[in-house]
């Protein structure tokens, strides 16, 4: 039964049914992914879309990423290349998002393409955000759900600590399985460009595909923000030994840590733990310490959200 306090209920057919009656009324509904929890609006519905950015105090030069089932639904909104059709084939549904043009006849709101005119989209994997997207029946935008700039929700409790009453309905279906977000790939004229690491490693990409080139200092996609995941409290990174005043965010044997990201040294396993372990960290500490990462496959994710969690804000 839904806790009307927190308006929580789990991902069965009546939390389903009711969380795409209300995305089709207009209104916001935190959803699972295999990724993290995104905070959904319909995405042909311009004023749905301008309560994402006011809920979460996004900017408005920010795009969001908008989900659909798959291929096929994703070309009525945007053009695709032969090599971004290739990395559709292979990695959706899954943790992949593709920035590309849009079409002149999508219905999608300006506001998910925050200026621009290329749509960021990828189709999840995770059953409950299948389903939902075939019960709402149009694309759903979908940024992480929690406010900008804070550490990302993995859970529907992350939900409703860092919004509140500022989202009409949480959906629950556990915690995400990946933990980290999507891969961001976007082109170049024909020349693909890495715009977020995430959960796809490069490597898996640019077997596929070829080299990936570095963005511009344009924001082109989520993530892009030099200040983003940032806790309240201080981050040091790469750190060897703990310092006075700091607790350590281990990897592998790392010795002392207050909690440990994977003490076998899994760099997936890290990936997923991440931002829940960074949560509760946050709550009683005052200065974190994070033992150094691989920063090779997914462990390049990881740093890159690691290194703007504790940029200058």
């Amino acid at each position: 039964m839904m806790d009307v306090l927190t308006k929580t209920a789990p991902a069965d057919a009546a939390g389903l049914g009711e969380a795409a009656r209300i995305l089709q009324a207009g209104g916001l509904v935190a959803f699972p992914t295999e990724t993290v929890y995104g905070l959904g609006a319909d995405a042909t519905n311009g004023q749905a879309v301008a309560a994402i950015f006011a809920a979460k105090g996004r900017p408005l030069f920010n795009p969001l990423i908008v989900h659909v089932e798959g291929l096929e639904q994703a070309r009525r909104h945007v053009e695709f290349s032969p090599r971004a059709q290739a990395l559709a084939e292979k990695f959706w549904p899954g943790p992949l998002t593709l920035v590309l043009p849009r079409r002149k006849d999508t219905p999608l709101s300006l506001l998910v393409s925050a200026g621009l005119d290329t749509v960021a989209m990828r189709a999840p994997s995770h059953p409950a955000a299948q389903a939902l997207l075939k019960a709402v029946g149009r694309p759903v935008a979908g940024p992480s759900a929690n406010i900008s700039g804070q550490v990302t929700a993995t859970t529907a409790s992350h939900v409703a600590d860092s919004l509140g009453g500022k989202v009409d309905f949480i959906l629950d279906a556990g915690s995400a399985t990946l933990g980290i977000e999507s891969t961001v790939i976007g082109f170049d004229g024909d020349r693909p460009l890495l715009l977020r690491p995430g959960a796809v490693p490069r490597e898996e990409i640019e077997d596929l595909i070829g080299p990936l080139g570095r963005p511009g200092s344009l924001i082109q996609s989520p993530g892009m923000m030099a200040s983003h995941y940032a806790p309240r409290a201080a981050l040091r990174l790469n750190a060897g030994e703990i310092e006075s005043g700091e607790v350590l965010l281990g990897f592998g044997d790392a010795v002392g840590a207050k909690l440990n990201l994977s003490p076998g040294g899994d760099l997936r396993e890290a990936a997923a733990n991440l931002f829940a372990m960074l949560r509760a960290l946050d709550k009683t500490a005052t200065s974190i310490a994070v033992s150094p990462i691989p920063d090779t496959g997914i462990g390049e994710a990881i740093n890159d959200r690691l290194r703007r969690a504790a940029a200058p804000r």
